[in-house]
């Protein structure tokens, strides 16, 4: 008789709130170790595009492949650029959850019901799309539904306006390279005068100290996407 008692009880608002707050605030630790892993990518991309640029202008001999490899490294910084982007959106929206969800708990204590947010239901929509983030979304969703703070149509009748910042672009543009060279290397570029461009002719260099350098450098490459492609997934 009990346990049939206790199938009809309400559930405690105060432990859903607390259930809600930790799983916002499990997400929201998780972003900032996934922000600080992309900036120590960047930091050491910017070092590599330095490092080429310095080769390069140390050996003439070597300075074609240290152009490529500048604007190679330039393409995977605009990248990780673009993925800070993304996770420093996706905490604004995931501290807009959580302001919300707080805000919709304490009406309720104050009015005894309360009503389903459109703004959070946007939010978590949003966020669930996150494959780093899914799991626990979809847990937090859930516990959201129970409270009453959204409705269950999650993922079906809203869409998800976020201005494309979820696209995974492509980072080819030559433009966009020159801006981030010129940028990293504006200090060197003041005394030289130009900056890395795109190689159109391969000047000879010795084949095995070509060949260690390649790998040297596609290992860092692959490194970095690695990471930027576990942040991703």
């Amino acid at each position: 008789m009990e346990s049939l008692k206790s199938l009809f009880v309400k559930p405690d608002p105060n432990a859903q709130m607390r259930k809600c707050n930790q799983l916002i605030r499990s997400n929201l630790r998780k972003l900032d170790r996934d922000i600080a892993q992309v900036k120590a990518v960047e930091s050491k991309t910017k070092n590599l595009i330095t490092a080429a640029d310095r080769r390069g202008q140390r050996n003439p001999s070597q300075r074609t492949q240290a152009q490529k490899e500048a604007r190679d490294f330039a393409r995977e910084l605009i990248r990780a650029r673009r993925q800070s982007t993304r996770l420093v959106t996706s905490k604004a929206q995931l501290s807009s959850v959580q302001m919300q969800v707080n805000e919709a708990f304490a009406v309720r204590k104050i009015e005894g019901s309360i009503r389903a947010s459109v703004g959070v239901m946007k939010d978590v929509n949003s966020l669930i799309r996150l494959p780093a983030l899914a799991g626990t979304m979809q847990e937090l969703s859930v516990e959201l539904m129970k409270a009453g703070v959204i409705e269950d149509m999650i993922g079906d009748t809203l869409p998800v306006d976020d201005d494309g910042l979820f696209e995974d672009d492509e980072a080819e543009a030559d433009g966009e390279v020159d801006r981030v060279l010129g940028e990293i290397l504006k200090g060197r570029m003041d005394k030289s005068g130009s900056l890395p461009s795109a190689p159109v002719a391969q000047e000879p260099v010795p084949a095995q100290a070509e060949e260690e350098e390649e790998e040297d450098n596609e290992a860092m490459m692959d490194q970095m996407r690695n990471r930027l492609e576990a942040l991703r997934s």
